[in-house]
């Protein structure tokens, strides 16, 4: 950041575990007062997700800014329905969250120089759970390389000890609740990461499996895991690698981390005979 010449960086402040120790992990390596957090619910954002960021900000001492999309989400559709036909439901409403939200922060990234940090997760990252030009968007994730569950980790270990040169505060700095309420992206009502991807646990194995150890499919299978879970597992990852492309750098901590050590084509036949045979 200081080589650079940011004065500091903002980030989407979503009720989630991700972005509060993003929040966090920022805080402590700058400061609070070069960090900016902004919540930007839609209407399926819950009430406990809004309290959340915002208890969490209060924690670390952070501005807090409040930026409903509500009206913007309400634009999107009107032109789409009056220029393409097209209504805004499914993927397409999910996105267009996003993107409003990616939008807005690269404007206000614009407005003060602050720099937007990403907060997608390695696990994530590796599916392709993460929609392109929005909450991809930023020009650093300290979570590039982290998965799902080592998220929580963190997490619970910052709340317990207060690293020795940090500039944050000691103490709770991540709300309870925000580490014990199942993931959610709340881009639908209801909606529940594990309506889409297998439990945490089991993939960022089987990840872990594929990317860092390269191991086979029948080798992963022997672990304990469903073999349709793993091939669906590695097809996502297969198909997901034009995305990883256009997202922004990170933090190293593993062996293979995205975008330096691990390369894969983006256009290939060989991955797909592999699901197809398992």
């Amino acid at each position: 950041m200081n080589k650079n010449n940011f004065p500091g960086v903002l980030l989407g402040m979503s009720g989630g575990i991700d972005s509060a120790l993003s929040a966090a992990i920022a805080v402590d390596a700058l400061g609070p007062d070069r960090v900016q957090c902004y919540m930007m619910p839609s209407p399926h954002t819950s009430q406990e997700s809004v309290d959340d960021a915002a208890e969490c900000a209060k924690l670390l001492g952070i501005k807090h800014g409040n930026m409903p999309i509500d009206h913007a989400m309400k634009t999107y559709a009107e032109m789409l329905k009056t220029s393409a036909n097209q209504n805004l439901s499914g993927t397409t409403a999910e996105n267009i969250q996003a993107r409003t939200r990616g939008m807005l922060l690269m404007a206000l990234s614009n407005a003060t120089g602050y720099m937007v940090l990403s907060t997608g997760n390695k696990s994530e990252m590796s599916v392709g759970y993460a929609t392109l030009y929005g909450d991809m968007c930023g020009g650093y994730n300290v979570l590039k390389d982290v998965y799902k569950m080592m998220v929580f980790e963190l997490s619970k270990w910052r709340n317990q000890y207060h690293p020795a040169n940090v500039k944050g505060p000691a103490g709770r700095v991540i709300p309870e609740r925000i580490i014990t309420k199942p993931p959610s992206a709340e881009l639908s009502p209801g909606q529940k990461d594990e309506d889409s991807l297998p439990p945490y646990a089991a993939l960022d194995d089987i990840l872990h499996c594929l990317v860092e150890e390269e191991m086979n499919i029948d080798a992963i299978v022997e672990r304990g895991h469903a073999v349709e879970t793993v091939n669906k597992v590695w097809k996502l990852l297969d198909h997901a690698e034009y995305k990883r492309r256009q997202a922004c750098p990170g933090v190293k901590i593993s062996r293979k981390a995205f975008g330096r050590d691990r390369r894969y084509p983006i256009t290939n036949k060989f991955t797909d005979l592999i699901v197809e045979n398992g």
